[in-house]
């Protein structure tokens, strides 16, 4: 469908490019992926005619159309979301007026059978099927489906463009985007602005999508539920995996581990040939011997060992001074901004060394709850209470427009630092990869990856017990993000935060609040035991509001009694969720048995053998997740059986 042939991209004396070639097919479903500056979204303007390579080709097969969405865009002021949103069928309003036009003059002709008659019904039939196949039909329930998947209300269909924030007027350009079903989307970290659920039904939708898929992003829960295919670019190489991002980690891994391998094989030989040819050079005896070694020489194709990045993140949060057990205690909390109703009736209390997670959709007061505990804003009902000694971390969703831009990097970290900590600031911003020239920068040059950086090392400057975290992995890389979850995670204080990202909250958090319709909702368990119990709820949503309404709904609703097709489905679900417990317990009863082998062979032993005290700790380890998954799973179905 698309061709990248020899593709060179020069800038000076600097290669990003060095003929790189692959082909895009129909229902490809391709991560691009490589580390920050490596050219995936030059290489997506190039496929779209923005930039234009230096050497090679991009060929497109005539009948391809392409979706782009970039990471920044502009959308019209001048009209309403719905309005703004029908111009993705620009097309079909054209062949509409077309169709008419045809019909028309074939209404209007007698001459059944001329050559210019059975033109005109031709001309009817492929316009028809184009309307068809742009979804002409059901355009009104498309464009309704789609924004509210991406998580519009229907109030806001009238609302003018110009009300909504970046975030949400990217999703308009999504929306726009996904209606014109072009037969190739190139999507450049489209999950940036989603929140959770509609990050899920972006991937249901591209999973189902009936033609091709390049995307860039960070999020590798979505690649991994996206696509099939990674292509990775890397100091201007590139190297294709026909599999998910998780499993191209592990075979890229093995890739380079055969590579240094086979590069220090012919280095050793290399140097023993070498040796060879300076120890018998003047040897009149040895001279076609020493010839021979030195065109061996001259023929070797140098194995070239691709470079790795080796700097990373080094974050390592100060020791958390301690807190009363009790950190926070939120009673009856609701916000309203004036007439606009935020949420109401938030009850939770936070312990010490708890790590939780706000998630939700876009404007349902997540940030707001935020703000409201470091102070920053006042709760209109009931009342938040900060336990003994809680001294606050806060990083805002947009900590970098709080910096200044006129400052340096050095001068950021100086005018807040206080004491002792200021002779370490050096050595701070070199734990952040901020490193020689870089802490004279000035912030208005960063990347959003290195703002971030820099806000986060603002955090490192006091010790906190109590860290709030908004959207902390914007803009981070995958590296980055994992080194930043690994710091949280041995973080000894008490963690909130706010992510949208499924992979970075998994294994960090233990209980998530949902914020949803006007309401806080707790989960007890991680991020992914959230969204499976969410997802039941959602069903069960769905059935209530495809129930006819009569006024008998809510005294029917009142009661909790579940309709038939709902006990249906909290059957087969408690069946489900029976079946995952018993298969738990037999993996256990399984592990148990070989531990009990083990702990008997040990107890006659005469002599230490260390793979079998290898193994025996590897089937401890898997005992003591199997537990978990059990306690979880055990857990779920006492829930849902006595719903």
């Amino acid at each position: 469908m698309i061709s990248l042939d020899n593709l060179t991209v020069s800038y000076g004396g600097w290669t990003l490019f060095d003929g790189i070639s692959f082909l895009i097919n129909e229902k490809d479903r391709i991560g691009l992926v490589g580390r920050n500056g490596a050219g995936k979204t030059t290489l997506l303007r190039i496929i779209t005619g923005e930039q234009q390579p230096t050497e090679g080709c991009v060929t497109i097969n005539g009948e391809c159309s392409i979706g782009y969405l970039p990471q920044q865009m502009r959308v019209a002021d001048t009209t309403t979301l719905k309005s703004e949103t029908e111009k993705a069928f620009d097309e079909v309003l054209r062949l509409e007026a077309d169709i008419a036009s045809l019909t028309a003059q074939i209404t209007e002709r007698t001459d059944y059978e001329s050559e210019e008659y059975a033109d005109l019904l031709l001309r009817l039939n492929n316009t028809q099927d184009r309307y068809h196949i742009l979804g002409g039909d059901t355009r009104e329930a498309d464009i309704e489906k789609t924004l509210l998947g991406l998580g519009f209300k229907r109030t806001d269909f009238e609302r003018a463009t110009s009300e909504f924030s970046g975030g949400w007027r990217m999703r308009i350009e999504l929306a726009k985007l996904l209606l014109r079903r072009p037969s190739i989307f190139l999507l450049d970290e489209p999950t940036n602005h989603l929140d959770i659920e509609s990050i899920q039904w972006l991937e249901e939708y591209l999973r189902n999508y009936n033609g091709a898929v390049l995307l860039i992003s960070h999020d590798r829960a979505f690649l991994d539920n996206v696509t099939t295919r990674t292509v990775e670019l890397s100091l201007g190489h590139i190297y294709d995996y026909k599999v998910p991002y998780s499993k191209f980690v592990e075979l890229r891994a093995e890739r380079r581990a055969q590579q240094m391998a086979a590069y220090e094989n012919q280095q050793k030989l290399i140097e023993k040939t070498e040796e060879f040819i300076e120890k018998f050079r003047y040897k009149p005896t040895k001279s076609n011997q020493v010839q021979s070694r030195i065109k061996q020489l001259e023929r070797l194709e140098r194995i070239e060992v691709e470079e790795e990045d080796l700097a990373t993140l080094n974050i390592k949060f100060p020791p958390a001074p301690r807190s009363g057990q009790i950190v926070a205690e939120i009673k009856d909390v609701g916000k309203s901004f004036g007439e606009k109703h935020i949420f109401s009736g938030a009850n939770f209390t936070i312990e010490r060394g708890q790590k939780i997670a706000l998630v939700g959709r876009n404007g349902e007061g997540k940030t707001t709850m935020a703000r409201m505990i470091i102070g920053e804003l006042e709760s209109t009902e009931g009342s938040i209470r900060l336990g003994a000694n809680v001294n606050i971390g806060y990083y805002a969703q947009n900590q970098d427009d709080l910096m200044d831009g006129e400052f340096t990097v050095f001068d950021t970290l100086d005018r807040v630092a206080v004491g002792d900590i200021r002779t370490r600031l050096r050595d701070i911003l070199g734990a952040f990869l901020f490193r020689g020239e870089d802490i004279d920068k000035k912030v208005k040059v960063l990347s959003g990856g290195e703002r971030s950086r820099l806000a986060m090392a603002r955090l490192m400057l006091e010790p906190y017990n109590l860290l709030i975290l908004d959207e902390p992995t914007n803009h981070m890389d995958m590296r980055s993000k994992d080194i930043l979850k690994r710091a949280i995670q041995k973080y000894d204080g008490t963690v909130i935060v706010v992510s949208h990202d499924r992979d970075f909250l998994d294994g960090m958090v233990e209980k998530v609040y949902e914020f949803r319709d006007g309401g806080v909702k707790e989960y007890l368990g991680g991020i992914y035991y959230f969204l499976e119990k969410r997802k039941v709820e959602s069903l069960q949503e769905i059935e209530r509001k495809d129930t006819p309404a009569s006024n008998a709904a809510p005294k029917e609703a009142s009661t909790g009694k579940l309709s038939y097709e709902q006990k249906k489905e909290q059957e087969k679900l408690i069946r489900r969720l029976r079946k995952a417990v018993e298969s738990v317990e037999a993996e256990l009863a399984e592990v148990e048995v070989k531990i009990a082998a083990y702990d008997t062979k040990f107890a006659s032993a005469t002599e230490y053998n260390e793979s079998d005290y290898a193994d025996y700790n590897a089937l401890k380890c898997k005992y003591d997740h199997l537990m978990h998954e059990w306690e979880k799973a055990s857990y779920e179905l006492e829930i849902t059986e006595n719903q």
